[in-house]
């Protein structure tokens, strides 16, 4: 106020309140004013509102489910690697990797088998979801992509991968079922313990090209659940790979 050259009394008459309100906002730093009365009060002072009033800005960018959204990049590949490795060596129940190729893990993670057999042997699960390398919508997506390394040259890739892994049973796979298919192909869902990586693929993108969001679970019902429930129900109609 004293940058601005304005007493209480002079800030009050110009949003248009009482003094004494004013007076209550300098004496309680906890007192949250109405929404109008903040913008006034920020154009008045010269100031952003994240200067006067922090939680307000806070409150407003990450609200109820919201705060479970940790980042969101415009690209899979804006992602960077590391956040993936830190998920995957802080996981200690449970890594499901539910792509609908898994292609890029082999490529982006140095010794990712190496990596997820050390996990199993801690303790924790680890499943694969994978498209049906032979299905029709497999076939379909191929021609919508059109590129020249195909989805199920990718499937097949991480199926070579994956015989490491299960060869002991120490890891499972599945296909999604045929009914479920289209809509596997269309959403990536990798869960790491309580956190998560999505991936809504847009129309006629390869997977790294599609945007991505990182979940942290914060309560029931919440984005993280919604996304993880959809992959379990996948995951319980698949069909697996050894079959």
């Amino acid at each position: 106020m004293s940058d601005a050259r304005l007493s209480p009394r002079r800030l009050a008459a110009r949003i248009g309140v009482a003094p004494k309100t004013v007076e209550r906002w300098l004496a309680d730093a906890e007192l949250m004013p109405h929404a109008r009365n903040r913008t006034d009060a920020c154009q008045a002072l010269k100031v952003d509102e994240q200067m006067i009033w922090p939680r307000a800005v806070q409150d407003r960018v990450k609200s109820g489910h919201d705060r479970e959204l940790v980042q969101a990049y415009p690209y899979r590949s804006a992602c960077p690697s590391t956040v993936w490795r830190d998920l995957t060596e802080g996981a200690t129940e449970q890594i499901y990797l539910a792509g609908y190729t898994n292609y890029f893990f082999w490529l982006e993670q140095p010794a990712f088998v190496d990596t997820l057999l050390r996990k199993i042997d801690a303790g924790c699960r680890v499943r694969f979801l994978l498209g049906d390398p032979d299905g029709e919508v497999t076939r379909q997506r191929e021609m919508v992509e059109d590129v020249a390394l195909t989805v199920s040259t990718r499937v097949r890739i991480t199926l070579e991968h994956l015989e490491r892994l299960s060869a002991a049973g120490r890891a499972e796979a599945r296909f999604s079922s045929q009914e479920d298919a289209v809509n596997h192909v269309s959403l990536s869902v990798f869960r790491f313990d309580q956190q998560a990586l999505v991936t809504p693929h847009l129309a006629r993108l390869v997977g790294h090209d599609s945007p991505l969001l990182h979940l942290r679970r914060q309560g029931d019902g919440g984005m993280f659940d919604r996304f993880a429930e959809h992959a379990e129900e996948l995951w319980s109609r698949g069909v697996p790979v050894s079959a």
